[in-house]
């Protein structure tokens, strides 16, 4: 049993987070197609995608978070709409130009960013969410700043995309804690013209 799975069967990480507002904010700008989640937990982003009309593939190393993420699913009726799929992200083969959709909350994937940028097909959308390293108190997240984003770091990965919305700042999370988050929407689309979708605030 790795580490993530006792976090997951212990409840020390929830069994129903909600995705960002953000996300949701978002989703009903884009239309409904196949998506991927990584690093997708106990379902965080993909219940969210499937209650939402898209074709989801799941993707976590934790054989446990996959289990509570399928109950999730089963209880919300969208199960046949995910596929789980259980691989170690550090070599997980991403398919090119393949989703419309790819999300990732809270895991930092710099190292595999080229190859998931690549996973979108053209137009597609990418969402990320990830903690920062900062210089005010925060009581959320990693201990130590290796596995956050340095800062613009999320920003910069994504310039070869067209970037929709990016945001850092410090909020308070709903378990009261203080945390320190940044996050990007961006399109693969490129040229100097483009359309930016209304999203209500």
């Amino acid at each position: 049993m790795t580490s993530w799975d006792e976090r997951f069967r212990t409840g020390e990480y929830p069994r129903d987070p909600e995705p960002s507002d953000l996300l949701q904010r978002h989703l009903s700008t884009l239309p409904t197609g196949r998506a991927l989640d990584v690093a997708t937990g106990t379902g965080r982003n993909a219940v969210a995608l499937a209650a939402a009309g898209h074709r989801v593939d799941a993707v976590d190393q934790s054989r446990e978070g996959l289990r509570i993420a399928r109950e999730r699913t089963r209880e919300r009726g969208v199960a046949e709409r995910v596929e789980w799929i259980q691989a170690d992200l550090d070599t997980f083969a991403f398919p090119e130009e393949t989703y419309d959709l790819v999300t990732i909350s809270f895991y930092r994937a710099t190292d595999r960013f080229t190859d998931i940028k690549e996973a979108l097909a053209p137009g597609g959308t990418l969402f990320v969410e990830h903690h920062l390293r900062s210089v005010d108190p925060v009581e959320s997240g990693p201990s130590g700043d290796r596995y956050r984003f340095g800062a613009n770091e999320l920003l910069y990965a994504c310039l070869d995309l067209t970037v929709l919305h990016f945001e850092s700042r410090t909020e308070r999370r709903d378990d009261g804690r203080t945390a320190a988050t940044t996050r990007v929407v961006a399109r693969k689309s490129h040229g100097t013209r483009q359309s930016y979708p209304a999203v209500d605030d």
